[in-house]
């Protein structure tokens, strides 16, 4: 077998370094222009970036005067996120169709519609709440069981009935709540469970799709 002299081999060196690197992703921040109602929890919802590195990736910006045409730098990588199921939307009840019955704490539910939705969460920290404080649309404190939703989708005061999520601060096995809230990314079939604890635990949670029933 005929040797390969020192410039073949440092030509190969180069070559499967040039390989390797164009097999890598490049991962790149990219521009997003403000509008008056952002926040930057709101965008790390919007962008399933963690809020400490949004916030850190404009470290230059006052979080409480983000306005319309504001430049801001949203960073590669994502939150935790649940796999979509390949059925996508549950169809356990057809719209408009329920009948199945739940008890839970000793009171009888009769479900009136079952879908899935992408969930994320929220907690009573300041820059996810801004001017109304740590409180729901009706003015209540903000609790286990509080989620906000989109009024179109779920009226506001609805019983639920969640499971399928994965998140050590809720109930295990599933929850009653209550649709007592709005926000400005929650849109169509989405919503925000409140959680206790810090912003930075809470984004742990990501966007999981969880099931949802409403109760009369």
């Amino acid at each position: 077998m005929m040797k390969r002299t020192w410039k073949q081999k440092a030509a190969a060196a180069l070559l499967g370094i040039a390989l390797f690197t164009a097999a890598s992703p490049v991962l790149a921040a990219s521009q997003y222009t403000a509008d008056d109602d952002d926040t930057f929890w709101l965008l790390s919802r919007k962008f399933g970036v963690p809020l400490d590195k949004l916030m850190e990736a404009n470290a230059d910006v006052d979080p409480g005067n983000i306005y319309k045409g504001l430049t801001l730098t949203i960073p590669s990588g994502t939150v935790k996120a649940a796999a979509k199921p390949a059925g996508g939307l549950l169809k356990a009840a057809s719209e408009g169709e329920g009948g199945a019955v739940i008890s839970a704490n000793g009171v009888s539910y009769e479900v009136a519609k079952s879908f899935q939705v992408k969930a994320t969460a929220y907690t009573s920290a300041p820059e996810e709440n801004g001017k109304w404080g740590p409180v729901d649309y009706f003015g209540n404190p903000l609790k286990v069981g509080t989620v906000a939703v989109d009024p179109n989708v779920i009226p506001l005061g609805t019983k639920l009935y969640i499971t399928g999520y994965d998140f050590g601060g809720l109930p295990s096995g599933g929850m009653i709540a209550t649709a007592s809230d709005m926000g400005g990314a929650i849109k169509g079939k989405r919503i925000d469970i409140f959680v206790p604890g810090t912003s930075s635990e809470a984004s742990t949670f990501g966007f999981q799709y969880v099931n949802v029933q409403l109760l009369k």
